[in-house]
């Protein structure tokens, strides 16, 4: 009878190993490097929320924050050497236009986040007023430049309209010097600093005249064919990430000092401006009409020579409906 209940508590005890072998542990998650385009900010909450909260640990990942340029996700995605990237949309076109297999999963800012900015005194009301003013834009490239370009011509404006200067990334210096009139920003930096120095401002959001593809989620071919379940997960623990930093703004805040050096509350408003741009129901769909548009700004500004020939494989909806079924 002994050497029966010794065998039944080795089965048992066994088991129970096996059991807990099969939860993944802090040296069974995958390490994941994840470019952002930008140094680390309170725009990143969703991200910080769900590696606090365990998010990413649950789907088996461990994110790497790699705070370099946009230019440098893109292309390590695109020749398979990292699995994901956060990019803006219109990027994500021009890297598939270069051959690179790069795919959108998931749509993060579903407004695009580029506005124009000037003091209120100047008097720009709407698009018409941008006629013959000095406008001050980071360079004539990137989101930036798109999408001053897409709000120009959604208004029957061209860049020959305005005169635009180059001012690289000194946007609110060259406001208040007024060395520009109106300057090209992101919605949720610089007027966020304008209005917390008292200034009063006008801004003009892109989004309001144009339906760009704005950041999102990039992976590429290979990834989805041979791991699906590794985007799948990505993509569903940065949306419970999401869901939370809307549902609790004060909460994500406090979570993000862990991540951001120095960061105090005097940058809450980046947060509180940020989460106006990511609102949608549901969370993270890309709107399929917004790729055409993009692309067709593209071709206008002549930084496409020809159509992408398989546009609607450059994005995708399901890895979205996946994570929230």
């Amino acid at each position: 009878m002994k050497h029966k209940y010794r065998i039944g508590l080795l089965l048992l005890l066994a088991a129970l190993l096996a059991a807990c072998a099969a939860q993944p542990g802090a040296n069974d998650l995958q390490r994941i490097r994840l470019p952002m385009g930008y140094i680390a900010d309170p725009q990143y909450a969703p991200l910080y929320v769900a590696v606090e909260r365990g998010y990413f640990a649950a789907e088996g990942l461990e994110l790497e924050f790699d705070y370099s340029f946009e230019t440098d996700g893109i292309a390590l995605v695109g020749a398979g050497e990292l699995p994901l990237a956060l990019v803006s949309g219109e990027q994500a076109i021009l890297a598939r236009a270069q051959g690179l297999p790069v795919v959108y999963v998931m749509e993060w800012f579903e407004r695009y986040p580029v506005a124009l900015v000037s003091k209120a005194e100047a008097g720009v009301i709407e698009p018409a007023d941008l006629a013959g003013r000095v406008v001050g834009v980071p360079g004539f490239f990137g989101a930036s430049y798109v999408g001053l370009v897409g709000l120009l011509s959604a208004n029957g404006l061209t860049i020959e309209d305005i005169e635009p200067a180059e001012i690289g990334f000194n946007q609110v210096e060259s406001l208040l010097s007024d060395q520009s009139e109106v300057v090209v920003v992101y919605v949720n930096n610089e007027p966020v600093q304008l209005r917390d120095q008292g200034i009063a401002i006008n801004m003009l959001e892109v989004a309001d005249y144009a339906n760009l593809v704005a950041n999102g989620v990039i992976t590429n071919e290979d990834t989805i064919a041979q791991n699906p379940e590794l985007v799948r997960g990505f993509v569903r623990a940065f949306l419970r990430g999401l869901q939370d930093t809307l549902d609790d703004p004060a909460a994500a805040y406090e979570i993000s000092k862990q991540f951001v050096e120095g960061l105090d509350d005097s940058r809450r408003g980046v947060l509180d401006a940020s989460i106006e741009l990511w609102r949608a129901d549901p969370l993270g769909q890309t709107d399929p009409a917004s790729w055409t548009e993009t692309q067709e700004l593209l071709l206008q500004m002549g930084l496409l020579d020809a159509p992408v020939p398989d546009l609607e494989q450059m994005y995708t909806n399901d890895f979205v409906a996946g994570a929230q079924e």
